[in-house]
């Protein structure tokens, strides 16, 4: 498997337009997605876009506010009320692979590979298997997406 760059860091809150306000008029975004709710795993979310350089795209921040307090993320901000980074995101050329790969060293996988927020496949690895840090793992998106 060969690591890709990372695509975005997740950034659980338990407020999506106060965090949204937050990264327009304190951190200066001027390019910020549109809310959506992601059903499937249960969270409102949206992309903050930084600038890249040399005509790169620059990594996201996704903000993820909880639909329901029993959602994964939900449980998440029981424990860290206050929000903060809650995973980050590498790509890589096949999820399939991917998947093998880390069950292969024995890393666990949670979950089967699932459509995310970017409309491509997901997945997540367990954070006692990633030095501390859950990990998702997302296909790269085509079609120049980010």
């Amino acid at each position: 498997m060969k690591l890709g760059r990372i695509n975005h860091i997740g950034v659980a809150t338990p407020d999506l337009d106060a965090s949204i306000a937050f990264y327009r008029d304190v951190m200066g975004a001027t390019d910020i997605t549109e809310p959506f709710v992601l059903e499937s795993q249960q969270v409102r979310v949206c992309f903050v876009n930084t600038p890249g350089e040399n005509g790169t795209a620059g990594t996201q921040i996704e903000l993820l506010q909880p639909t329901v307090a029993d959602s994964a993320v939900g449980k998440w901000l029981e424990k860290n009320p206050l929000g903060g980074q809650h995973h980050i995101c590498y790509e890589v050329p096949d999820i399939h692979a991917a998947k093998a790969w880390f069950e292969g060293l024995g890393k666990r996988v949670l979950g089967e590979p699932r459509m995310g927020a970017h409309g491509t496949l997901i997945f997540f690895v367990h954070p006692k298997d990633m030095g501390g840090q859950l990990t998702e793992i997302m296909e790269t998106p085509g079609d120049g997406h980010h």
